[in-house]
């Protein structure tokens, strides 16, 4: 049985109608194309060095200068490369995501602005 207090109420037509709209799909499929491999591959380069720390601690202590050594070497390019992934993805939102979601954005508010009344009058 379910509970009224807890039931969710149905989304607004506009909402269905903008979710199921080919260019929403667009912008989720272009999101996706970016995130998903891209954080695929720094999740590979993170197992990387972890699985070198572990299974490679002679190629690990490598020193390349003074006291750095490999690890700490790839340690810290796991900071920077989180730095420039978030650059990167900033870069790309706004040139190919942000456009199409603020014309989806604004073409919902439009349909949320007319009223069941207007659609009757026309």
């Amino acid at each position: 049985m379910d509970n009224p207090s807890t039931a969710r109420p149905a989304p607004p037509d506009r909402l269905i109608a903008t979710d199921r709209s080919a260019e929403f799909r667009q912008l989720r499929r272009s999101f996706r194309g970016f995130a998903f491999p891209v954080t695929a591959g720094f999740i590979l380069w993170y197992l990387l060095y972890v699985l070198l720390s572990c299974y490679a601690p002679d190629f690990m202590g490598i020193r390349l200068f003074g006291h750095v050594n490999t690890a700490l070497a790839l340690g810290l390019l796991q900071f920077v490369s989180t730095f420039a992934i978030a650059a990167w993805y900033a870069r790309y939102a706004g040139a190919r995501l942000d456009p199409t979601a603020a014309g989806i954005r604004a073409r919902a508010a439009g349909a949320a602005a007319r009223t069941p009344e207007d659609e009757v009058a026309e």
